[in-house]
This record gives C-alpha cells, structure tokens and sequence, in this order.
C-alpha cells in the first residue's frame, strides 16, 4: 500500500513515450473543460443580480416562504417562537407561548426553524419591540432535534452580527443524561456570543422531574419581565381562544378522508419511496416470539420485512414506529362524551397565515383522531386543564383544574399528586370529574400529538438486509387509582399477530440514524455494556463481526456484558448467544442473574470483576466502548465503574479519570444510546 502512489505516477509517462499523440489530445480535452468551466463561472455570475433586482419589486415566491420576518411584519407580529423538538414537547410549550403574547397586546408567531432561512434572524431588529424565543430540546448524546440541526449547523458557521436582537432560552432535557439541556445551553451562549441581546434567564427543564412545572415555574417568570422590558401591561386573565375552528362534512367522499396517514393521503395504499417521517413504510411483521420462559414480564422479538422498500439501515440505528391507542380507550371516550365517533370533522386553523394548517391531518373522522393522531394515554400537561376548566359545571371542579395550572405551591401540588403521581390520563379525569364534559372538538385540539416510538434495532443488514428486528418488554402497571396502565407502543406490538390467513399484520416505520456504530476497523476490540432490553442493537453488533469474521477480516475482542433478573425465566437471546460464543465471535460472555442469590449481582459488578482485562483493552488495545438501556441507574453505576478503573489501574485522581473517559466520548470511542 505505501508505495503505490509511485506507481501510479510513473504510469501516464510510459504511456506518453509510447504515444506521444495522447498529450496533444490531453491538452485538447483540457482547454475544452476550462473553457467550459469558465462559461459556466461567468453566466452565474452574471445571473446572480437578477434576484436581488426582483425582490425589490416584488418578493419571489421562495423568499417569502422562507422569510419569518416578512411574514411577521405582514401579519403584524412581535414575538416568533423557534421550537426544536423530537417528541413534540418543545412545539407544544412554543405553541403555549406565542399564544400568550396575545394577552400583553402583543402578537406571537412559533416557527419551525427547519421551514425558514434562520440567517434572517439578524433582520429581527427591523420589528419595533420584537422578541425571538427558543424552546430547544436536548436529543441523545447532547444532539440537536432533526428539525433543529440545520440551525445547529448554521450557528456553527455563521460570523453574522445579532446586534439589536431580544433573545431569550428555555431548554428541554433530562438530568438522567450526560449532556443535560446541552442544546438549550449552546443556543443560549451563542446568540450572545453573535451580539443578540439576552432579555431573560435561560430555563432549564428536567424530564427526569416534572418538566412542565420547571416551564410553568419560568414561565410565570419570564412574562412579567417581558412587560417591563418592553412597557406594556397583561390585559389580566388568560384567554382561552380557540385556535381551530370545527367544520363538520356531511356528504364527502370518503376517498378524501384521512386514515391514519401521516402525510400524503391514500399512502398506506400505494406505498412510495423514499419512506421517512412523514411517510412511513408499512413493514409486515414475519416473527412475534415470547423471549422469556417464565416470570411475570413479557419480553418480545419481532421482526419486520423491509423488502422492495428500498430502506437501508446499520447496526446501531433507530426503528421508529408509529403505534395506534387501544381501542377500548377510544371508544369509551366517544361514550362518555356522548359523540358518534365517526363524524368526519375538519379543525381549520383560525390564523390564516399560519403554516399549520391542522392539528392533525384533515378531514377525518373522531375516531381516527383518537386512534392514530393524538395521544390520550399520557397525563396532559396544565395547559389542557386551564382550558378545559371553563365546561365543568361543579365551580369546585372548575376552581381545581385552574389552580393546577398556576404555579402556586398548593396548585403545583395538587397537580403533582391528582394528575402525575396517581398517572390519571384524559380518560380518567373525565371520569373522576362528572361535571367536566367538554366538546370533543376542544378535547382533539388540545391533545398533543400521538409520536413515533424508537426501538434499538436488533438485526445487522449484513446478515439480515431485508429484515429489521426488535427487542422490547411489554409496559403494563396498575396505578394508585387501581387502573390498569398499559404502554401504547408495546401493547400494540404484542399484538402485532403473525396470520397465517393470509392477512398480514404490519407495522408502520422508517429508520432514525444513530452515532452508535461499530469501530471503523474490525480489528478494535469492542466492549459491549446492555442489561435486559440494552441487549437490542449488541444482537446486531455481533452479527456483523460474525460476518466480518467469515469474511476472513481480523476482527478484534468482542466482548459482551449482559444480564437479566433469573437465568431460567428470562436469559434473552441464550441460544443465540452461547453459539456466537462457541463459534468464537463473542470472545468472552458475562451475563448478570441478578436475582438468582440473595446478594443482586449487576452488569456493573461484572465489570468490576474484569477490571484488569478492561484496563487493557481499553488503555492498551484501543477498545471501543458501548453502552445501551436504563440511562437513570446503570448507566451512570456503569461509567462510575469506568471511572474506579481508571483510577485503580492507571493511577489517576478522580478529576483525571472523569476527565479520560470524557476524551474517549469525544473520541467516539465511548458511545451510550440509553433511555430513561
């Protein structure tokens, strides 16, 4: 390999002795290519005016798609709120607060940074009074959301002057992650650091707490300075204004109604590449197998067929799903509000300007609403009671539902206790609460929407290219009100029968790249760290070094650090794993039982028992390191673990073992895709 580009050199000049005509035609051919790259320079220099000189005439269509200054000085606004959000939250709390400006006689806009030219926002100093917003999500290893990363990388490059720009934070995240709230806080920081003027304190808000009152809490804050800072005064009460109007077709076309589909209507029936978010592919399910023997839990295995969609993926990345709620749950709804579920219904924005035209995809039926679109099963946050408040007959359930939405202690409390730690969703409050009947149309606006669960993928495309597979374990508790609680997206996978009458069961889903992936050379040994359903992309990890291995690559030490609650109930994958192991591909299992002795034995404790091997591997042989589960508990025992070893073995002091294993983070070369 080193010498070849010699070779490669010397090459041309044998061929120009040989014939030395070949130059002339070289010489030809390139004259002809500058010259044409020359053309091709001057006529889009020349053409690059001709834009400039059309927008002052009259705004192309692109410009004013993509301006959120044009369209807030046409519509008369003050305030835009730029949400960058994964599961919704973040537009739910930018939806909340550009509808609060309302009552400081102000006018508020939120805006997907992703729909607009964000190089616009030094323009934002050419609105008197004007304020721009951020609820920004914190997603896995300290990532911006997808729709955020564009102005991500826009912060990133861009030297532009703010000067003259009102900015203010608030960060969503959790506490359970190594990169808490960090995209709130890069945002934070570098608006200022761009000359934007910070007009209140960054918020930080902790999934891993009660994330909605850390906003009601800043929130209730954050306005009153508003009013000071800008001289204006709150016209009192919240208003409840309906943001959608309800329109009722009595004599569609069915054809034109809604489904289920996310996007494109009909496009569960003719499925069409490329599939992602907005059009997801409808894979079958081909297996659906119990894991474990025994136990109280019921852990599952799919997988689901790919073929002819033309979707690629590699070991390490996302499955997203998209679940529908219970049917049970639907229908009593539709019950206790006394509504025939499958009126078809259009809820049309009443601000015209605004790019969300619906709150779901439009017209549809009640029922599909409930089934597919809006997610009824999570507790609502305090802005769903606050507006609700206003159709519950008895003043005392009225007076309740607002106090739970302020951020008095008493009311924070109440919310605390009634709706969060007794986990009342929407069903269940509707019950507890007689007098509380509101119309179903507010109900299906104010409801978040149903999103996309993420799933580890279990498989390698090596091995398997036309099939994904799926690890989880079924989520059913009975809360304090003795009401049985099953998980959406688990529930519906359990489900997800294979027929043999021919009739498919399928699963719609599209694939989420991930950073977690698998070192560039085989030859890296890789050290594997996933209890219970952490197990999930390890499956594919060892399919593909099993693959390498037969394609007669060197592949370095692969070791796997498991574990389970008894070896006889629920040792997932034990066949699987003990052949890799026997056919040399796994070089060392460790798998915790952690409750087959009186003392509980974890994956962290077999670390420990390894330290030196660890040590070696790491330091001397260039391991790379995997971690996959529960983010809250092991986890952060396990990079504790890591951080003891390093301390023990290569003589450091804590501060320089925390900071040698942030090194091999940034290095890549320690990797966590965890949940809490």
């Amino acid at each position: 390999v080193g010498d070849s580009p010699t070779q490669s050199s010397t090459q041309p000049e044998a061929m120009e002795e040989e014939n030395p005509l070949f130059s002339n035609l070289d010489l030809f051919l390139f004259t002809l290519i500058a010259g044409l790259i020359i053309y091709w320079f001057m006529s889009r220099k020349k053409a690059e005016p001709i834009p400039e000189f059309k927008k002052l005439d009259q705004p192309a269509p692109s410009t004013q798609e993509t301006s959120f200054i044009e369209k807030m000085k046409k519509t008369g606004r003050n305030i835009v709120v730029f949400y960058g959000s994964q599961t919704g939250t973040g537009e739910e709390f930018a939806n909340r607060l550009s509808k609060d400006a309302q009552r400081y006689g102000m006018k508020g806009m939120a805006a997907d940074p992703e729909e607009y030219d964000m190089s616009e926002l030094s323009r934002l100093a050419e609105i008197g009074n004007s304020l721009a917003i951020f609820c920004m999500a914190t997603y896995g290893e300290g990532d911006p959301t997808d729709n955020a990363q564009d102005f991500y990388d826009w912060l990133q490059e861009t030297d532009g002057q703010l000067n003259g720009v009102n900015y203010t934070v608030f960060a969503l995240g959790n506490k359970t992650y190594e990169h808490y709230n960090a995209m709130g806080a890069y945002v934070d920081k570098r608006l200022e650091e761009l000359g934007a003027k910070r007009v209140f304190d960054l918020g930080m808000g902790d999934d891993d707490g009660n994330l909605e009152e850390d906003f009601v809490t800043w929130r209730e804050q954050f306005w009153p300075a508003m009013c000071e800072h800008f001289g204006v005064e709150a016209s009192g009460e919240d208003s409840s204004v309906r943001q959608y109007e309800l329109k009722e077709h009595n004599d569609i076309n069915m054809n034109k109604v809604y489904t289920g589909e996310l996007g494109r209507l009909k496009s569960f029936e003719t499925q069409k590449p490329p599939f992602d978010a907005k059009n997801p592919f409808l894979a079958p399910v081909t297996v659906n197998r119990k894991l474990n023997k025994a136990g109280d839990r019921h852990l599952m295995h799919l997988e689901v067929d790919i073929t002819g969609s033309k979707i690629r993926y590699e070991s390490g990345d996302h499955v997203a799903v998209y679940p529908t709620n219970d049917t049970v749950i639907v229908n009593r709804l539709g019950q206790i509000l006394g509504v025939d579920l499958d009126s078809v219904i259009s809820l049309n924005n009443l601000d015209e300007e605004s790019n969300k035209k619906h709150p779901f995809p439009c017209p549809t039926t009640y029922r599909t609403a409930l089934t597919h679109y809006l997610d009824i099963i999570h507790p609502p946050r305090t802005n769903v009671l606050y507006e609700l408040a206003q159709y519950a007959t008895d003043p005392k359930d009225q007076e309740n539902m607002r106090k739970m939405a302020s951020s008095a202690p008493e009311g924070k409390a109440l919310y605390q206790s009634f709706v969060l730690e007794d986990n009342r969703n929407i069903l269940a409050i509707l019950e507890d609460l007689p007098s509380l009947r509101p119309p179903i149309d507010h109900l299906c606006e104010l409801m978040p929407r149903l999103q996309a669960r993420y799933y580890s993928i279990a498989s390698s495309s090596k091995v398997h290219p036309n099939s994904i597979h799926i690890c989880a374990v079924l989520v059913e508790y009975t809360t304090k009100t003795g009401r049985l609680t099953k998980g959406v997206a688990t529930t519906w996978l359990k489900n997800k029968l294979v027929a043999d009458n021919g009739h498919k069961s399928t699963v719609p889903m599209y694939i989420r790249k991930s950073q977690f992936r698998l070192p560039f050379k085989a030859s890296n040994p890789v050290i594997m760290v996933g209890p219970g359903t952490g197990i999930a992309p390890f499956m594919g990890f060892i399919q593909e070094r099993g693959w390498l291995k037969e394609q007669g690559k060197e592949v370095g030490e692969t070791v796997l650090y498991c574990g389970c609650r008894h070896k006889e109930e629920d040792y997932l994958y034990q066949e699987e794993l003990e052949e890799a192991k026997k056919a040399g591909v796994i070089t060392k299992l460790n798998v915790a039982f952690s409750r087959d002795q009186e003392q509980k034995v974890y994956v962290q404790h077999l670390l420990r028992t390894n330290k030196e091997d660890l040590w070696r591997q790491i330091h001397t042989d260039n391991a790379h390191i995997y971690i996959c589960g529960d983010a809250r508990n092991m986890a952060r025992d396990v990079q504790t673990v890591f951080y003891e070893i390093a301390e023990e073995l290569g003589g450091m002091t804590r501060t320089q073992a925390t900071d040698y294993i942030k090194k091999l983070m940034t290095k890549g070369r320690y990797s966590q895709d965890v949940w809490s």
